[in-house]
C-alpha cells in the first residue's frame, strides 16, 4: 500500500505548485526547499535577506540555483502588496502601517498567496503558531460557512494512517467548535483519500460518565451528524462520545458501544480540548513512533500551514507537499 505522502507526489507530479518557505534563513527551510526544487511538484518561494541565505547556503554547501528568493523590505512586488493589504484590511492598517507589516516575511508571504503569486504558504519553523495563523486570519481569512481554523495532524506508521485534531489552533471550544471541527476533519481525511470514520473523544463512552464535559461532546456529536448531513456528506460516518480504546479497538468497542457507528474502527479523531489533542499527538507521536505531518490548518479559503519549532528538514518537506496537495482540491 502506497504511503500517504507517495499518493500525493503522484498527484502533484508535473504541477510544480508554488508553495511560499517565509523562513528561509533557517537551515531546515533553506535545506527543504533544495529538495522541493529538484521535484516536479512543488515550486519553493523561499522569503528572508537574500545575503544571509546566500551566505548560509555556501556554509552548508547547498545548492540553491534556481530557487526564487525575495528579500520583503527591497522587493519590487512590495508597493503592489501594501496597496492590496490596505484594501483588504479595510482601514484598519494605514499605508505607512501595512509598509512596516510587509517587511515581516509571513505578512508579505501570506500577501503572495492572497494576491495569487503564490499558491500556498508554510511556516513556522522559526515562528510561533500565532505568527503564521494571524496574518491567514487577517488576509486570507476563513471559507463562508466556517466559523473557525483548526488544525489536524495526519498521524503516519507504515499502512497506519489517522488525523487528530484540533491539535494546534483553539484553547478552548464549544460544542458548536467541535461539531464544525469533526465535520472539516472528515473533509480533510476525504480529500486525501482517506475513508473518514470520526470519533468525538472523551473520557466517557456513550454515557458511561456524567459532566458537563461528557455533554458537551455528546450534543456535539449529534450536531456533527446534523451538520454533515445537511452539507451532502451522507456517507462519512461520525459518532461520539468514545473513550480513545472504544474508538480503535474492535474488542472494546464490542463491550462499551455494541450499537454505535463505530467499530473500534476510527481514523478520524476529534479531541474535546486543545489541551488534550495537543498533548495526545505528542504521545503518539514520541512514545507511538508515529510520524506527525502537520498542523494542516481547515477551514481556510487558501491553504497556510504551520510547522512546529521543534520540527526537521523532512517536517518542512513533508507539510509543504501537504499544502500544495491541498490547493488541488
Amino acid at each position: 500500500m502506497p504511503s500517504l505522502l507517495d499518493v500525493l507526489k503522484d498527484k502533484l507530479s508535473g504541477k510544480n505548485v508554488r508553495i511560499v518557505l517565509p523562513e528561509g534563513e533557517d537551515e531546515r527551510v533553506l535545506t527543504a526547499a533544495t529538495k522541493l526544487q529538484s521535484s516536479d511538484f512543488v515550486t519553493p518561494v523561499v522569503l528572508g535577506d537574500k545575503d544571509k541565505i546566500e551566505a548560509l547556503a555556501k556554509d552548508k554547501d547547498l545548492d540553491i540555483s534556481g530557487i526564487e528568493i525575495i528579500t520583503p523590505s527591497t522587493s519590487d512586488l512590495k508597493p503592489e502588496l501594501v496597496d492590496a493589504f490596505v484594501e483588504r484590511r479595510k482601514g484598519k492598517a494605514t499605508k505607512e502601517q501595512a509598509e512596516d507589516m510587509l517587511n515581516n516575511v509571513n505578512y508579505f508571504g501570506t500577501m503572495l498567496v492572497y494576491a495569487g503569486k503564490a499558491e500556498g504558504l508554510v511556516s513556522g519553523a522559526a515562528h510561533s503558531t500565532g505568527d503564521t495563523v494571524r496574518p491567514a486570519l487577517q488576509i486570507i481569512k476563513t471559507k463562508p460557512g466556517v466559523a473557525k481554523t483548526s488544525g489536524v495532524f495526519f498521524m503516519i506508521k507504515g499502512e497506519e494512517q489517522y488525523v487528530f485534531g484540533d491539535c494546534a489552533i483553539n484553547p478552548t471550544l464549544e460544542a458548536t467548535d467541535l461539531a464544525e471541527i469533526a465535520v472539516e476533519s472528515a473533509k480533510t481525511a476525504k480529500s486525501f483519500g482517506m475513508d473518514p470514520k470520526v470519533a468525538l473523544l472523551s473520557f466517557s463512552t456513550k454515557g458511561s460518565a456524567k459532566s458537563d464535559d461528557v455533554e458537551k461532546v455528546a450534543e456535539a456529536t449529534k450536531a456533527a451528524q446534523e451538520k454533515a448531513e445537511s452539507e451532502g456528506l451522507k456517507d462519512v460516518v461520525i459518532d461520539g462520545e468514545f473513550q480513545f480504546d472504544a474508538a480503535i479497538v474492535p474488542e472494546v468497542a464490542s463491550k462499551k458501544a455494541p450499537d454505535a457507528q463505530i467499530k473500534g474502527d476510527a481514523n478520524v479523531f476529534v479531541f474535546p480540548s486543545l489541551e488534550a489533542g495537543n498533548i495526545g499527538y505528542k504521545i503518539a507521536q514520541r512514545l507511538g513512533g508515529y510520524e506527525a505531518i502537520g498542523p494542516v490548518l481547515q477551514g481556510l479559503n487558501s491553504p497556510v500551514n504551520d510547522l512546529s519549532r521543534g520540527c526537521s528538514t523532512e517536517d518542512v518537506y513533508n507539510l509543504s507537499i501537504i499544502t500544495a496537495a491541498q490547493t488541488l482540491q
